[in-house]
Order: structure tokens, then sequence, then C-alpha cells
């Protein structure tokens, strides 16, 4: 059985998760932020997080196709 606090984990996943694909970084880091503040071992929001953060430094280009390229090793 899912924790009615893992549920809302999932939820604000499932937003950030929109956000990111429609490139709304700002509002899909904001989601994940809470998600990690509901459950700070969750490594998904975690790294979406961090992705989020990155791309609003750093935009993708318009034609991107929501494919993170690692650019570190």
């Amino acid at each position: 059985m899912i924790t009615p606090e893992k549920s809302a984990v999932l939820e604000l996943f499932a937003e950030g998760r929109r956000f990111y694909k429609l490139m709304e970084f700002v509002k899909a880091r904001d989601a994940f932020a809470r998600a990690v503040a509901l459950d700070p071992e969750d490594g998904p929001a975690k790294l979406y997080l961090d992705r989020c953060t990155y791309y609003i430094d750093n935009p993708p280009p318009e034609d991107w196709d929501g494919v993170f390229t690692m650019t570190t090793k």
C-alpha cells in the first residue's frame, strides 16, 4: 500500500514531468523541489530537480527532444 506521503510525492513528480516536457523548467523545478521536501531520499525527483536547475541556466534548443545529454563524466 502506498502511504499518503508517497502518493503526494508521486503526484508532484508527475506534475514536474509534465512541466519538464513542456520546457517550463522553473515550474518543473518547483514541483520536484516540493517532492524532495516530502521525501529527501527520492532519487528520481532529485535527479530531475538538478536537471531543471541546469536547464534554467542553460536552456536546451527549441527543437529539444526531452533527452538529457551528459556533458561531463
